[in-house]
């Protein structure tokens, strides 16, 4: 108790620290401020420790960071960028696609992770937690231990590909532009694009110049055309997969859409090319290869703009996109034209009767009476209605064989919608694992409606209705055999339905296993 007094006046002032001699240390000087780009810190004292002092953890995006000697720093994050520690991180420290560099004496209490990068250690640093290296390469002293596990992942080739790719990334991507002009190899991708569409563009101009055709004249009903093919191509490609069977179908399906992509961007550059010199003979595959090649030079120039290039890139594709899908919709129709009814003969005229009336130059004119009532009506009068639809209980199936056979795209329109509503109602039935019996509902619903209404709810909105090639009312052994027929159209990578596309009575193999015709309707027609 006498020395309290003694050992509280030699006590240090808070925010000081003593060593071991017993002296207070002297007091930590003030840094200037931070250069751009680096992290906010606080000195340390002579103890080198982070307890008691304040930190400030951090993020950079395409920034160097260097954390000199005598400054500590909390929990860092570095990306598209490298990090030099000559001081103390008193939390981790994470960079992606950046090297690291760990300084004698510097110390990372935390864990280092390090994604495609290299970490350089040099002797006396100290990594606390775990290393954690994934496609780069480490060059540490045989003697340096990490404080728990050391955990390297990957081939380091990769990581150096990936590490070349990283100005591109800073000076391109993040700026909205697709061509960086300073990098080398970015031009020769340009060269490798402009030489494969010049010559896609020379080896089939017919398809190139019906696209820019349609972009030509709908500029606007062409880019919502694509956008639509966009927005559904998520979803179909997610109902194939669900239906496990028409995982086959998706490279078709991914396959079309990049065919369709790549014809769609070469028509785009044609179509600016012929706005900006016009194009005097539209045949002339010189005269289209010179729309071609400006086209091209206007879209590379304004991929070189930051955000513009982005959003060019964007536009053209999807107008390129709905160019391709709408030119592939006119050349069906062009080369598929809807077979004509054949008009049915008239019946021959029965014994009974009643007489052909006489011609009208032999008929005696009668002038008609103006003030002659019209005759009484009886109850079994009915004037008759011209051009009047069926009523519903008077619809004959054998009137179905009069109408014009369905197009592919019509009956995969009411198909997608028939998928959907399935797979709405096994949503909200809130079933964990639908895939198991969504064939089965799928059949069972298909069934079930072709012989309740002749059609599905997806062929009523697309006016569809199923009909057997003799007229009849579709038995239920019917749609029994066309459903299960169809799986197996679907499953053979959807060649039993594209085959509607060469078949001249639009049948597929399950129509012609079941002995069925699709027909469109017009509009308001009654159900059966």
């Amino acid at each position: 108790m006498g020395l309290a007094p003694v050992a509280l006046a030699q006590a240090p002032a808070p925010g000081t620290s003593v060593p071991a001699s017993g002296t207070p240390a002297p007091a930590p000087t003030e840094l200037p401020p931070p250069a751009p780009g680096e992290a906010r810190v606080t000195p340390l004292g002579s103890n080198e420790s982070c307890d008691g002092f304040w930190r400030d953890s951090g993020f950079r995006l395409g920034q160097d960071q260097v954390i000199r000697k005598g400054q500590a720093v909390d929990s860092f994050a570095v990306v598209l960028g490298s990090v030099v520690v000559e001081g103390q991180v008193c939390g981790d420290l994470s960079v992606t696609l950046g090297d690291v560099r760990l300084a004698s004496g510097a110390t990372v209490e935390g864990s280092l992770v390090v994604v495609g990068g290299t970490v350089t250690i040099e002797p006396g640093a100290v990594v606390g937690h775990e290393l954690v290296l994934v496609g780069g390469v480490l060059d540490a002293p045989a003697t340096f231990r990490p404080g728990r596990e050391q955990v390297v992942i990957g081939i380091p080739v990769v990581g150096a590909r990936v590490r070349d790719a990283i100005p591109y990334l800073s000076r391109g991507l993040l700026l909205g532009r697709l061509i960086v002009p300073e990098l080398g190899w970015v031009w020769i991708v340009v060269g490798v694009v402009f030489f494969v569409q010049l010559v896609l563009n020379l080896l089939f101009p017919q398809a190139i110049a019906a696209s820019a055709d349609v972009i030509a004249e709908r500029p606007l009903s062409t880019f919502l055309a694509g956008a639509l093919v966009l927005v559904l191509s998520g979803p179909v490609a997610t109902l194939l997969a669900v239906t496990v069977v028409g995982i086959a179908a998706l490279p078709v399906l991914f396959g079309a859409l990049l065919v369709a992509w790549v014809v769609g961007k070469i028509a785009v550059n044609r179509w600016i090319g012929a706005r900006l010199f016009e194009q005097e003979d539209p045949a002339s595959r010189l005269a289209s290869t010179r729309s071609f090649v400006i086209g091209f030079a206007v879209v590379t120039m304004a991929y070189m703009i930051p955000l513009l290039g982005l959003v060019v890139w964007g536009l053209t594709g999807v107008l390129g996109l709905g160019g391709a899908a709408l030119a592939f919709v006119r050349g069906f129709r062009r080369e598929n034209p809807p077979p004509v009814p054949t008009p049915r003969p008239a019946p021959p005229a029965s014994p009974l009767s009643p007489p052909s009336p006489p011609p009208f130059d032999a008929a005696p004119v009668a002038l008609a009476d103006p003030f002659a009532l019209p005759p009484p009506a009886f109850a079994g009068d009915v004037p008759p209605m011209p051009h009047a639809l069926p009523t519903e209980s008077a619809v004959d199936p054998r009137a179905l064989l009069a109408f014009p056979r369905a197009g592919f795209g019509e009956r995969a329109a009411a198909f997608v919608l028939d998928v959907v509503l399935v797979a709405m109602t096994a949503a909200m039935l809130g079933s964990d694992d639908p895939g198991d019996w969504f064939v089965l509902a799928l059949v069972a619903y298909h069934v079930g409606f072709w012989v309740w209404k002749a059609t599905t709810l997806g062929g009523i909105i697309c006016q569809l209705r199923v009909v057997r090639v003799d007229g009849a009312p579709l038995r239920f052994v019917d749609a029994l055999v066309r459903g299960l027929v169809g799986i197996f159209s679907i499953a053979t990578f959807g060649l039993g339905a594209l085959w509607i596309l060469r078949d001249p009575e639009r049948q597929s193999w399950h129509d012609k296993v079941a002995g069925t015709f699709v027909v469109r309707v017009p509009r308001n027609y009654p159900l059966s």
